[in-house]
This record gives structure tokens, sequence and C-alpha cells, in this order.
């Protein structure tokens, strides 16, 4: 059985920092693309950093370029996204998810497997 695991949301002010972790088990976590998605109350789930199998690509949304780092410990099983400078539009609950694949995508369909999601708060 697949799993993954998130952690490491919280409450933050604006301009602070998280790093999210995701732990994945069940499936040869090095053979497959990694995503991280997230959605904020009201609106869709959207797209905010894909990493390759190797982790030698990635790719972000243009609104956390520059401030979040995706990376991945393929001996660990575990993702990571590293979130500075933070700010308040940030907030959402963020999911990491396993693709189909090794490739990027930033398509949703894409990823089979989803953790359950950790909530991020950044106040003003």
């Amino acid at each position: 059985q697949v799993q993954l695991v998130e952690s490491g949301g919280g409450l933050v002010q604006a301009g602070g920092s998280l790093r999210l972790s995701c732990a994945v088990s069940g499936r040869a976590f090095g053979s497959y693309a990694i995503g991280w998605f997230r959605q904020a109350p009201g609106k869709e789930r959207e797209f905010v950093s894909t990493i390759s199998w190797s982790g030698g690509s990635t790719y972000y949304r243009d609104s956390v370029k520059g401030r979040f780092t995706i990376s991945r410990d393929n001996v660990q099983n575990t993702a990571y996204l590293q979130m500075n400078s933070l700010k308040p539009e940030d907030t959402a609950v963020y999911y990491c998810a396993l693709g189909n694949g090794r490739d990027l995508r930033m398509s949703q369909y894409y990823y089979t497997y989803w953790g359950q999601g950790t909530q991020v708060t950044v106040s003003s």
C-alpha cells in the first residue's frame, strides 16, 4: 500500500519560512516524480512545484519562483518543499503527490497517490 505523509506545516508570520516534508512508503520512491500542490479555502487545488525522479529537474509556478525550493532524498524516501519569504496568499493546505512516471508534470491528473495534506497559515 502506497502512503504519503506530509509534515512541517504551521502558522508563520509573513516573511517567515517553513519546510514541508513528504515521507513516501510502499513504492519505489526513486522511480517517480513528486509534485506539491495547494488548496486555499474556496479555491481549486493548484500546482506549486514538481521534481523529477532523480532530482535533476524542477519546475515551479510563477508566484513561488525564487521563494520555494523543492528537493528529494531518494535514500530517505522523502521529498521536501522549503518555503521562504512566505506571504499571506501562500496560506493553504499543501499536498504532496507521487507521479505516474519520472518526468515533470503540472497536471494533478498525472499524480496517482496523494498525502492527507498539511496546513500552512501565513499571517500578515
